[in-house]
């Protein structure tokens, strides 16, 4: 074999071990991209779960939070009406008191305003 003949197949030889290591290269880079996706998405998914579920009970909080006060403004309101009515029914009590016995009540009430009178100038 000739001199140009050794270095021509040398030559080749370094041609497929540099091609060789350039795929070589190109797959660890292809797999190591391929990982890094992977992991990337594994993240992403992890990170978008946990969005999911802050606001699912973000959510849940808020609505509880809503019935409670909607809860507390129906007791309000019945405590309100209830104390109208007893109100009411103490004022029913005073008129019918006043129509039945109309001197007694001119009596008590001058009692009462002397009795004021008195406690304040003091």
């Amino acid at each position: 074999m000739s001199a140009a003949a050794r270095i021509e197949e040398r030559a080749e030889r370094v041609k497929q071990a540099t091609s060789d290591a350039v795929d070589r290269t190109r797959d660890a880079a292809n797999r190591a991209t391929d990982r890094t996706k992977e992991a990337v998405d594994r993240t992403a998914d992890r990170v978008e779960s946990g969005l999911h579920n802050a606001t699912d009970r973000a959510a849940h909080g808020a609505t509880r939070a809503a019935e409670k006060a909607e809860e507390a403004k129906l007791r309000g309101k019945e405590a309100y009406d209830d104390a109208v009515d007893k109100a009411n029914d103490w004022l029913d009590v005073a008129r019918d008191y006043v129509r039945e016995k109309p001197v007694q009540s001119i009596a008590m009430a001058v009692a009462a305003g002397w009795l004021a009178g008195r406690i304040l100038r003091n």
